[in-house]
This record gives structure tokens, C-alpha cells and sequence, in this order.
């Protein structure tokens, strides 16, 4: 299975120590350059370690959009990481692009790309067993990360969980 990310799953995850979810989920993660160059700016020690190792072990790993020429296009809705992801995914015909923008998941889905977030894949875990408490990692999210998340939708997702 391909699967492209964008920089927030990848940074939320790593500050929070849950990174090797992606790893046992996937095996392997590609992100775009734009995406590597955010996540090495990223100040918190032990994510950039975390993101550091994943690296260095080679399940996260760094690739070139080859086709540049809509990026610029892209760029006038989302960030620049959101567009090397997408275009990313979707010149190499990814099986999942993760990301959580809501403007870059509306352009995925013009493109046709699945994508999931990184709530929806927290969720999974949850419901696989892998994980103990949705209800815990979005609190550390919210406190490690300044995370967002909506009370109707923590509420949607912690029912769906069996957790509410």
C-alpha cells in the first residue's frame, strides 16, 4: 500500500509518541520534500527526535514531486507541504493521502485521492485494539499539540469508538 502524508499527522503523532502507529499501520510513509523541510523545523525535541529515527530507519521516507507545474495552482488554496502531498499522491497513484486540512481533503476529493485523517486513523487503532483510549490521545493532542477538535465531532468519534 502507498500512503503519502502531509506534515500535521506526522508532527502530532511524533510529539505525542505515537509515530510507530503509522510504521505498524503502513510499513511505509512517503512525504514530500515540502513536508520534510516543515518537519525539521519542528521545535518540539522529542517529535524531531521521533521523526529523526523514522527517518534514519527508512519507513518514513522522502520523495521529489516530479511534476511541478500545478503546484503553483494549489498553492493559491493550501500551504505548500497540503500541495506536494496531494500532487504527490496523486502522481504516483497513492492508495491513502493523510492529511487534516479541510481545504486540502476538499481538493483531494476533486481529485479523486482517499485520504483519511489523522483522527480517523486514531479511531481505526482504537477500534483494532491498538490503542487503549481515543479519549486519552485526543487529550494529548489537544495538550502536547494545540490540536482541534469540535466537541460534536470528539463526541461522534468517541460513540463510534465505544467510548461514549
Amino acid at each position: 500500500m502507498r500512503v503519502v502524508s502531509n506534515t500535521s499527522p506526522v508532527c502530532n503523532l511524533a510529539v505525542i509518541d505515537r509515530l510507530d502507529l503509522l510504521r505498524r499501520k503502513f510499513g511505509k510513509v512517503v512525504i514530500p520534500e515540502a513536508v520534510a523541510r516543515e518537519l525539521s523545523a519542528l521545535d518540539h525535541a522529542g517529535g524531531r527526535a521521533n521523526i529523526e529515527a523514522a527517518l534514519r530507519d527508512g519507513w518514513l521516507v522522502v520523495e521529489r514531486v516530479s511534476d511541478r507545474r500545478l503546484l503553483p495552482i494549489l498553492r493559491r488554496r493550501i500551504d505548500e507541504g497540503e500541495a506536494e502531498a496531494i500532487e504527490l499522491a496523486r502522481q504516483t497513484d497513492a492508495d491513502l493521502l493523510i492529511l487534516d486540512d479541510l481545504d486540502a481533503r476538499g481538493i483531494a476529493s476533486e481529485e479523486g485521492l482517499p485520504y483519511t485523517g489523522l483522527l480517523g486513523l486514531l479511531a481505526e487503532e482504537r477500534m483494532a485494539g491498538r490503542l487503549p483510549s481515543l479519549e486519552d490521545e485526543i487529550k494529548r493532542l489537544r495538550d502536547e499539540c494545540r490540536f482541534f477538535v469540535s466537541a460534536d465531532l470528539e463526541t461522534k468519534l468517541l460513540r463510534g469508538v465505544g467510548e461514549r
